[in-house]
């Protein structure tokens, strides 16, 4: 970027012999050249030098409404040179301004480091050349820095000696101009050096030449300047080029975040494929410009001590921080806001980000690429966005499912199990949904698991709501769904501890409603075929066989969900037959006498025996009703009527949830007579007592009686009597 120098008002320090250049900062302002004589007629020496001054800080104050980094402690140096100048000139003024004589507009020109300066009663005077013909103008036009630093020094340490030597009491406006000459031209070297410093990550490759001109003026003006003078010299006040280095490595970071993926356009509503590409960019460029720091830019600046990686790494995550910011402002939709969050986490934030760099890390930790308030609002904005889309996901599962229904789809068997696509579509969508949420954060990942256990847990029962609603409730689709609701609550569970903790009570209670219906569509099945029970018929005909078949039949269903639950259901079922068949037996339809009596209670020991063969061969456990039919058969054949006593013992003790409206029924099928009657139900009643006050009392695995309703018929009302 070349100095610009067409709008420099004043004299410029150049050689004597070289030739106006049109880019010199002196063009159009020279009035007089160094053979002139001053005027023979006295001139307003205010005047003149309050237009000089007028001129250089309008140039300034363009200068720095063009510039933008002109910041820190170097902003717009010539500016603050106004107060001394203007000391000066009133200084000079009321020493005498009538007896001022008026001194021509010189230019300050140096040749090989020579100065000369037009004032009364001096000559030109002739330093020690330090380059050979050129100017510090041209100096930092071919970024010769340290050369133009050493003639500015030079000048400014002249011009001092000269205000010491109180060269410049009659002719103030002289010291201003030069001094102001000698500030511009330090600017010039300040506006080389940012422009140096910005062009040094630019597609032209590293200039390590500039940069090494770089590396050693900055030192070399700070041994010059080291202090601020306790006078308030200005001339001899630090310049402040470090911290302007800095500040130029943070802007140079700054424009070039800005401008990646700056060719990215929006796309889609959402536009999750352009952020990632933008961030993507963005990644790109920061390695890429941090490698190139690491193995081109720190060895040149290495010698002069300077940070470089410190400088550039803090100014690029400073620019990265700011863009991403941005960015979370503009930012929308559930996949925006994880592509912004997941990036700053795991791309950025990854170690190997930068690849294999063997660099010290600063002394400080860098801050937060987002402050910990916009983190946690993104991670609230991505989560109110999650949960909406988790909520559709299930709804689209509901709709999947019910359209399976309608097409009367039955369901596949998988590894010996009824089995959906349910269960893997729920299983992989928390899954993913919390992988992607640990990703982030731990945080964020319970956030996702506690939004994942609400949505299933509203599901569960709009599902089970639904499909029992609908026609295709049938043995292979329940069992389905049990295996689906048991698959959700021992995986889940197990993977996810603790969070997942509230499904269990809806799961639960879906897998509960499913065996409920399972049950009864074997119950409408089979109701009917009790009723044949103790009749006359039955005696002579083998009425039990078609109500076991189709129990078989229904068990064969069973073989095909879960063990834990097929058992339980297997144990019901179990439960249900000898329920109702004592039921059936407890209120007769018909009465049986002598030889129908026994002949009743044979094949009721009979169809004991088969009802309990037939459930251990499907493999149920529940070997505690075997007793119940058995019991009952044996009061009503027992030809020795004092060993009933003991079969109602047995029966007690077995099914400790019999009342005394059962053992009346009991009684009243094997008509004792009342004295007998009476004491054996008064013996009955003390065992029942007993058991209760030992604590024998109902558990919900062992409820069979209880379940039994007894009328009150004539007989049993005899009984009683």
């Amino acid at each position: 970027m070349p100095l610009p120098r067409t709008m420099t008002p004043g004299p410029e320090l150049q050689s004597p012999k070289e030739p106006e250049d049109p880019q010199t900062p002196a063009q159009g302002t020279r009035r007089t050249n160094s053979g002139e004589e001053p005027n023979t007629h006295h001139e307003d020496t205010s005047k003149a030098g309050l237009g000089t001054l007028k001129r250089a800080f309008s140039w300034a104050s363009w200068r720095a409404s063009t510039s933008k980094e002109d910041q820190g402690p170097h902003k717009r140096r010539s500016l603050s040179l106004l107060p001394s100048f203007r000391r000066a000139l009133d200084g000079g003024l009321a020493a005498g301004q009538s007896q001022v004589a008026a001194v021509p507009e010189e230019p300050f020109k140096v040749k090989d480091g020579v100065s000369r300066q037009a004032s009364t009663g001096a000559g030109p005077e002739k330093l020690k050349p330090q380059a050979e013909d050129k100017s510090v103008a041209d100096l930092i036009t071919e970024r010769q820095l340290l050369a133009a630093f050493q003639q500015l020094q030079h000048l400014e340490s002249r011009l001092i000696a000269e205000k010491t030597s109180h060269t410049f009491e009659q002719d103030p406006t002289a010291f201003a101009r030069r001094a102001m000459d000698v500030c511009l031209h330090y600017d010039g070297l300040a506006a080389e050096i940012r422009t140096i410093v910005r062009e040094t990550l630019g597609p032209d490759g590293v200039d390590k030449d500039a940069l090494a001109e770089v590396a050693h003026v900055v030192p070399a003006e700070e041994e010059a300047h080291p202090v601020s003078p306790t006078d308030g010299d200005f001339l001899r006040a630090p310049r402040h080029w470090r911290q302007l280095w800095k500040d130029t490595v943070q802007r140079s970071a700054q424009e070039r975040v800005q401008r990646a993926g700056a060719g990215v356009t929006s796309g889609a509503t959402e536009g999750t494929p352009d952020l990632a590409q933008l961030l993507g960019e963005l990644g790109g460029l920061v390695r890429g410009d941090l490698q190139k720091v690491r193995l081109e830019v720190q060895p040149v600046y290495a010698a002069a001590g300077f940070p470089v990686w410190e400088a550039y790494l803090r100014a690029f995550h400073s620019a990265v921080a700011q863009r991403l910011q941005e960015l979370a402002h503009n930012a929308h939709g559930c996949e925006q806001l994880y592509v912004l969050l997941y990036w700053a986490a795991n791309v950025y934030g990854s170690p190997d980000f930068l690849g294999s760099l063997d660099l010290a890390l600063p002394t400080e930790p860098l801050p937060p690429l987002l402050e910990p308030a916009m983190w946690a609002q993104l991670e609230s904005d991505y989560t109110n966005f999650l949960e909406t889309k988790i909520t559709s996901c299930f709804d689209g599962l509901l709709q999947h499912e019910q359209s399976s229904w309608a097409a009367a789809e039955a369901p596949e068997v998988l590894q010996g199990l009824y089995h959906t696509p349910l269960s893997i579509d729920i299983h992989m969508l928390v899954a993913e949904h919390v992988k992607a949420a640990g990703a982030i954060s731990a945080e964020l990942e319970a956030t996702t698991l506690g939004i994942c256990a609400r949505a299933l847990g509203g599901f569960v029962p709009r599902f089970e709501k639904a499909f029992l609603e609908s026609k295709a409730v049938s043995e292979p689709h329940l069992g389905a769904y049990i295996n689906t609701c048991e698959e959700l609550r021992t995986n889940l569970l197990t993977r996810f501890p603790g969070t997942l903790k509230e499904l269990e009570k809806p799961l639960v209670a879906a897998i509960c409603s499913f065996q409920k219906h399972l049950l009864q569509v074997l119950q409408q099945d089979v109701q009917p075929l009790f009723r044949v029970l103790c009749t006359k018929s039955w005696l002579t005909q083998d009425t039990l066989y078609p109500l076991m078949d189709k129990v078989v039949t229904f068990a064969h269903h069973l073989q095909h969900v879960a063990p834990p639950l097929a058992q339980e259901i297997l144990q019901e079922v179990h439960r249900y037959v000898v329920r109702e068949y004592l039921a059936q037996v407890l209120r007769p339809r018909e009465r049986f006498r002598g030889v129908e009596r026994v002949n009743g209670s044979q094949k009721m020991s009979m169809d004991a025996q088969a009802i309990s063969g037939t459930f251990q061969g499907l493999g149920s456990e529940a070997t505690w009703l075997d007793q119940a039919i058995l019991c009952v058969a044996m009061i009503l054949g027992e030809t020795y009527k004092d060993d009933i006593r003991r079969h109602l013992e047995t029966l007690i003790r077995s099914y400790p949830d019999i009342r005394r409206h059962h053992i009346l029924a009991i009684l009243a099928l094997r008509r004792l007579g009342r004295r007998r009657n009476q004491s054996l139900l008064q013996h009955a009643q003390d065992l029942l007592r007993a058991a209760k006050s030992v604590g024998l009392g109902l558990t919900r695995d062992r409820v069979l009686f209880a379940e039994i309703e007894v009328p009150t018929s004539v007989d049993v009302l005899i009984t009683c009597i």
